[in-house]
């Protein structure tokens, strides 16, 4: 009988989701005790063990069925790590090669779940909303006994790597964020100190009164040049320039000469607090 399974082409790129998926629930006792929350997780990761498995399948064909025309062959587990709950948790990924000896084949649900760009989103969240390095683990979600003693990636240096890589990410999304899609009817950069640093912001209101952080940049003094570069930069970037806008200032010359300088008809507003 002419087998069919593994005469069609095969989309490795995405996981491949098994129609059921049996759960041990044997083996998720200690969860269960634990809350409802720990056993979600417990469950979750034999779902995800499943799913990867399915993968195998996909591409290699039912285990006992050999077949000539497959494109991959299983290569049995290794070790590996999932991101879970801001964490990094030990599993046994399967892996799989091609048959025409080019080499090993990815398993798509196992990238997807090593992701670790969700682990960078969770640290900038936490250390954003006042959760030191130090504590970082306290804000972290459940996940029970079990799997808590086996999690890494949790110190306050791997934290700090990671925050420090998704702001940088973060910020280079906003310093290339087109703007041409803004209508904004109020515009406003000033100086802003951190430290011994000194940054200029700049700041766009709609018509709905939502805020629109459009720019900074880095320098020692609130001067002409370097204001006048940042909303140029703007400029470049879509936003337009020759509608009227409202521009709030605080009396600095140096930032009413750049924004008369690029903008066509600002309208100048100084910042009361600043006049006072």
């Amino acid at each position: 009988m002419r087998k069919h399974y593994q005469n069609q082409e095969i989309d490795t790129s995405q996981p491949a989701v098994p129609d059921t998926v049996s759960v041990a629930l044997a083996e998720l006792a200690g969860e269960m005790r634990e809350g409802l929350l720990a056993l979600a997780v417990g469950t979750g990761l034999q779902v995800m063990a499943a799913i990867m498995e399915a993968d195998v399948t996909a591409a290699c064909g039912p285990k006992g069925r050999h077949d000539r025309e497959r494109t991959a062959t299983r290569h049995g587990h290794g070790a590996g790590s999932v991101s879970l709950g801001g964490r990094r948790v030990p599993v046994q990924r399967p892996r799989m090669r091609a048959v025409d000896g080019s080499g090993e084949l990815t398993v798509p649900a196992y990238e997807l779940f090593s992701d670790t760009e969700v682990l960078g989103r969770m640290a900038l969240d936490r250390m954003l909303a006042g959760l030191s390095t130090r504590r970082y683990g306290v804000g972290l979600e459940p996940v029970g006994t079990r799997t808590e003693k086996t999690a890494t990636a949790t110190s306050r240096s791997a934290v700090s790597r990671r925050f420090v890589a998704q702001t940088e990410t973060a910020l280079g999304e906003l310093l290339a964020a087109d703007l041409s899609g803004l209508d904004l009817v109020a515009f406003m950069v000033d100086g802003v100190h951190f430290g011994e640093h000194l940054c200029v912001v700049a700041l766009g209101i709609d018509i709905d009164g939502k805020k629109h952080p459009l720019s900074l940049v880095e320098g020692s003094t609130e001067n002409a040049t370097l204001v006048t570069e940042l909303i140029v930069g703007l400029r470049e970037r879509g936003l337009d320039v020759t509608r009227p806008v409202l521009a709030i200032l605080d009396g600095s010359k140096a930032l009413r000469r750049a924004v008369l300088d690029v903008f066509d008809r600002p309208v100048i507003g100084r910042c009361q607090l600043h006049k006072i």
